[in-house]
């Protein structure tokens, strides 16, 4: 196998707590620490032990978003990878665009696997590996908890109710990452200054013949509402009662 891609997402940092803006437009992002999505980062440290098991020669990070994600792709590139590419955009990105970039860089890098995070901790999607093997016609398997690369076939294990679920996938194929599949490794101060000299190119999503726009609007944003204080109840039938007087029995 020759290369691996891997999608990189810009987001809030899963530590931050999420605030929304004043006007109900969005989630506020002025001055708050971002970084890649942590399902992304274990997709990313998948690739690389591919590729340090001799099993692909070349990791390529990808990032679909404004120039500020360029800092998640050096980052990116401080773990490891031996390049990345910025898709530029203005504004928010709909799933199926985004496949639609994934493919189009998967066809023309000769990709024998694209590695994705099950899902983004900010849209919480989960569309975009589905769909970029619907689009590529090419094997899925999600939601990995375990992989092994053997010849032209990757085996991945996923994590169902009733165990652990095995299936193979020859390749090229698409395969999405869940949390338990590995411990990203952490970014080394001389790995970083050795990122700032690898390659980081940008490309207009326009470039790429796509014509990006949100299928899906988003009206407002609201903070939920705080917790309500409970209810002591002395047994069960004034908790069965209490139930029905809300309704919720």
């Amino acid at each position: 196998m020759e290369k691996i891609i891997v999608g990189i997402k810009r987001v809030v940092d899963y530590n931050v707590r999420v605030r929304v803006r004043s006007d109900g437009s969005g989630v506020e992002t002025d001055g708050v620490k971002m970084s890649i999505n942590p399902f992304d980062e274990i997709a990313l440290e998948e690739a690389l032990r591919i590729k340090e098991a001799g099993k692909a020669s070349e990791v390529i990070a990808v990032s679909i978003g404004t120039p500020e994600a360029q800092q998640q792709l050096r980052t990116g590139l401080a773990m490891g990878a031996d390049r990345a590419i910025l898709v530029t955009v203005d504004g928010t990105v709909d799933p199926l665009s985004i496949a639609r970039v994934f493919k189009v860089l998967a066809e023309k890098e000769g990709a024998g696997l694209v590695l994705l995070g099950k899902q983004a901790i900010d849209g919480d999607h989960s569309q975009v590996p589905q769909m970029l093997a619907a689009l590529w016609g090419r094997p899925q398997a999600t939601f990995a908890s375990g992989m092994s690369i053997d010849g032209s076939k990757a085996r991945v294990q996923r994590e169902v109710d009733a165990g652990i679920e095995t299936v193979e996938v020859e390749l090229p194929a698409v395969i999405s990452v869940d949390l338990r599949l590995n411990e990203p490794r952490y970014v080394k101060l001389p790995d970083i200054m050795k990122a700032k000299k690898k390659p980081l190119e940008e490309i207009s999503i326009a470039d790429l013949g796509i014509e990006a726009g949100p299928v899906v609007t988003e009206g407002s944003y609201a903070s939920p509402e705080g917790r309500q204080r409970g209810v002591r109840v002395d047994d069960v039938s004034a908790l069965v009662n209490l139930l029905n007087e809300k309704g919720l029995v």
